[in-house]
């Protein structure tokens, strides 16, 4: 179970604002997130993964303690691992496909089983220059998920993509996460989008975002 109680100050077009976030997600699962532009949708996932703090309060991980704000425990992004999906990929320029997924992993077998999932076996010597807009965000998908995160959290991860390539990737992708019993949030503006990776999840749920 993942147990989160966050409030924390942002910009808004309307303003400073507060995000609140308050809710209970079964280990498994998949969370669609949703609302309006400016809301704090990215933010919320940058919290849980430790890239921002809140003002006050508690992430709770199968009963490890990430965040506690009035104890002040904060663990680190490294120790709380958790895979992210920047929505501008956040590639290195001078890493070529392959080097991404052994920067985050020694495991040859399952960098070549990514580079399948990803169709990107023919560019694994490319940098990302070299690499459309799609075949980048399907590389910063692989990367996310070359370390086997326990959490992984996605902000608009197929918002590149056409749609034969979008629906072909979600079916691996929801493979891998049975397989690693991965836990999943993502932050779509697309329902279809969400509505797709969910289907099938015993466990899927929503959480809407707005001030």
């Amino acid at each position: 179970m993942i147990c989160i109680d966050i409030e924390k100050k942002i910009k808004t077009y309307q303003g400073q604002q507060v995000l609140k976030v308050s809710g209970e997600f079964t280990t498994g699962g998949i969370t669609k997130i949703h609302g309006p532009s400016g809301t704090g949708k990215t933010t919320f996932l940058k919290i849980v993964a430790g890239f921002i703090e809140p003002e006050k309060g508690n992430i709770i991980v199968n009963n490890s303690i990430w965040l506690n704000t009035a104890s002040k425990i904060s663990l680190s992004p490294q120790k709380r691992m958790a895979g992210f999906v920047f929505q501008d990929y956040a590639l290195f320029p001078n890493m070529t496909v392959k080097e991404h997924l052994e920067y985050a992993t020694a495991d040859d077998a399952w960098i070549k089983h990514l580079l399948e999932i990803g169709k990107l076996e023919t560019l694994a010597t490319h940098k990302p220059l070299y690499l459309s807009g799609g075949q980048q965000q399907r590389l910063a998908i692989l990367r996310a998920l070359a370390t086997k995160p326990q959490l992984l959290l996605m902000d608009e991860p197929f918002s590149a993509l056409d749609p034969e390539n979008k629906t072909a990737l979600i079916s691996e992708l929801k493979l891998v996460f049975k397989e690693l019993g991965t836990t999943v949030f993502m932050v779509s503006h697309n329902p279809q989008e969400l509505e797709e990776l969910a289907a099938g999840s015993v466990n899927s749920s929503a959480l809407f975002i707005d001030n």
